[in-house]
Formats: structure tokens, sequence, C-alpha cells
């Protein structure tokens, strides 16, 4: 069944587009996704913070929420989204927090818009697909791209018709411009922070909660405490280290909220706070950190480092574990789970066989074992380093994937 695009404005139907063009677009959101932040960071430098900032997993995810939403539409038409439209607004919202006028994200979103047309020209030439469906799906495209705009404006308008005197939006604001990331605009956020009757602290300690926030008990916070709760990722500024009373603060706010605790940092690396607070929110989402109402980044630094980046972790892994490629699965495997007992606790064949729930004399044959692979490595300061890292980040993997 074809579908009808439909401007929100116009409200006059496109020529239809097959359902089929949909299972062809599909595949390509991914691509599109790197290739348009690519086009735009080049294009539009000023968003390069965005795009590398805290809130890039919310601009990411706001790009491929309206990539799907409009296939979805072709395929199924009226479909709608209340998170695409949420994201939406929140780009809004961010050009009016940052003093930019819509112009700048309108041309992003046009640019979008034609490097989508140039993928799926690629895709009619692919598919010998007529002239006159690649150009229904132009006018489909930037009718759609048009509700883009209204919704961006929405949230846009929300922030402008706030009043000047509204402390809460000037803090708001506040707290936006202190975790998009270095270089601080010292010269605006001076003048807010007059307006606020805020003082920028040397140092803050930021706090990422699990959304929807909506039972935390603003009325709790210190007044310094800058928080956006309406954000998809709320979180909190915290002026300063977490002190007792800040903690105790903090736990009568947040009131059962899931929270992480961010490390206190000088306030212009907020956004690293942030961003390994957030981390650790999808760590514990995967399994791998435990939950708890209230979790501190602090006490999961070496996970947050070795989990860094998936992909090199497992290259060493590969190389380190190597001498071992030729053993069948269930040996190899109790051979790399003594193994990494024996290299993190440097412990006698009793304990680890404790550990391990297996006789010391057990440890003690597969010990020789590994000896014979491994030889000399075992004995080299840098390749045991490298040795105990790869074990602790397959490990830590293992909680996430146990099968």
């Amino acid at each position: 069944m074809p579908s009808v695009a439909q401007s929100p404005e116009l409200g006059e139907p496109l020529d239809p587009l097959p359902r089929e063009f949909a299972a062809l677009m599909r595949p390509e959101i991914p691509g599109l996704i790197k290739e348009i932040g690519v086009e735009i960071e080049r294009a539009y430098p000023v968003y390069a913070h965005l795009f590398n900032g805290p809130h890039s997993d919310a601009i990411r995810q706001g790009v491929e929420q309206a990539l799907a939403a409009f296939v979805d539409r072709v395929d199924h038409p009226g479909t709608q989204s209340a998170l695409r439209d949420e994201l939406l607004r929140q780009f809004g919202r961010v050009e009016a927090y940052e003093g930019r006028d819509l112009d700048t994200l309108q041309g992003a979103y046009r640019l979008g818009a034609r490097i989508a047309l140039r993928r799926a020209k690629s895709i009619g030439r692919t598919y010998n697909l007529s002239p006159t469906l690649i150009l229904a799906f132009a006018d489909a495209l930037f009718a759609y791209v048009d509700e883009l705009e209204a919704l961006s404006r929405e949230g846009y308008v929300t922030v402008q018709s706030r009043a000047v005197s509204d402390v809460s939006a000037l803090r708001r604001k506040l707290l936006h411009l202190v975790v998009a990331g270095p270089p601080l605009p010292r010269a605006t956020i001076a003048e807010l922070c007059r307006e606020a009757s805020w003082q920028l602290p040397s140092e803050c300690t930021l706090v990422a909660l699990r959304p929807p926030a909506t039972g935390v008990l603003q009325t709790r916070l210190d007044r310094d405490v800058l928080a956006d709760l309406s954000l998809p990722h709320p979180h909190l500024l915290v002026p300063g280290a977490l002190t007792a009373d800040r903690r105790a603060m903090l736990d009568s706010a947040l009131a059962g909220t899931p929270a992480v605790l961010g490390l206190t940092v000088p306030t212009a690396q907020a956004a690293h706070s942030l961003r390994w607070a957030r981390r650790v929110l999808q760590l514990i989402d995967e399994g791998i950190v435990p939950d708890a109402a209230s979790v501190a980044c602090e006490d999961h630094l070496t996970t947050l480092w070795l989990l860094a980046d998936p992909a090199l972790t497992d290259q060493l892994a590969r190389r380190e574990l190597a001498p071992l490629d030729g053993l069948s699965g269930t040996r190899r495997e109790r051979l790399v789970e003594t193994l990494r007992v024996h290299v993190s606790t440097r412990a006698p064949a009793e304990q680890v066989g404790e550990l391990l729930g297996v006789h010391a004399q057990t440890v003690r044959y597969r010990l020789r074992n590994l000896d014979n692979h491994f030889g000399d490595r075992l004995l080299d300061p840098d390749r045991r380093f490298a040795l105990e890292a790869a074990l602790r980040s397959l490990h830590l993997h293992g909680r996430r994937n146990p099968d």
C-alpha cells in the first residue's frame, strides 16, 4: 500500500511512495547518521562541541529518530513518534540556550536532507528506480524537514518566551553552557551568573539521573544546585565536592530516583564528569556495574577505563591470549579463568583454588600448562600488565554476556 507524506502546514498530500522503498532505505540509516554528523560538523563548526560533548548520545539519538520516523511513515502511513518530537524540541531549546537563532539549525536540517537525497539517488541507480519515484521522495523529504523545523521551533519559542526574571530558566541555561564542554563561554556565563544570582564554582560534581526524574523533590535541593529534570537525560550540577552534607541533601531530594554521582572536577571539565556518570548508568543497565539507588563513579574508574574502547580491548585480549588459541573451548576457558585469578591476586595455589572452587593441585597443574603456553611472557612486567588488563576486560564483558 503506498504511503502519502503530508506537510503539517500545507496539509496537501504529496506523491505517494511505495512501501517497498522503506525496505531499501532502512539499512542505510546507520551510515547516514555518521555521514550527516561529519558533514554538519564540517559545515557548522559551532556544533562540534555538541557532537563531542555530554549531549552527543541524545543528539545522535535525535538524528536516528528523525530518519527512522520518516522511513516508518513510508512503511506505515500515519506513524507518529513522541520520542522524536521531544528530541527535536530539545534541539530547539539548545539553540535558544546557546544564544543562536534558528537559521543555523534549519541549515543543518536541510544539509541532512540533501545528504539523504544523495543516498536515495544512489539507491535509485542501484535498483533502477524511476526518476519520478526519486522526485516524489525529494518532495516528501523536504516536507518532512518542514515538520522537523516546526517541532524545533516549538522548543526554541518555549525558552525564548520565558521572562528574563525567570531565575530557574536562567539557571537551566547556565547548566547547559557549563556542561556543553570546553571552552566555556566565560563572558556569557559571567553575565548569566549575575542575572541568576549564582556564583561560578572552581570545581563541581555532576549527577546523572535515570529518566524520568519526576520523583525528584527540587525544593530539597540546595539553592546553588543547578538542575534540569525535563531533559531526556536529566542531570544536576553540585558546586564543589560531595561532602557528607551534600550527600544527605541529595539522598533527601532524589527520593529514591536512581543516580550516578560523577567525579568532582574543575568546572571547565564538567562535561567529562557528566559523560562518565552517564556511562556508568549504561553499565548498570548492561549488568556490569551493580545497581543501587546511588552509585559513585569513583568506585568504578577501572571499569570505565577498561570498557572505554571495547574494540581496542578486544584486540588486546586477542593478542595477549593468542598462545591459547589452539585449545578447545572448555579447556581454554578454564585456563583463562585460572590465569585471571592468578595474575590479579598473585596468590598461592591454595588461595586461587579456593577462589575458583577447585583443588590446589588442579590449580598447580593448570599453572604449569600456562607456563608452557606463555613462557617468559608472564615474567615480563609490561606483558603481565597488558595481560591482566585484557583478562579483567574479558571478565567484565562476561558479566554482560554470561552466555
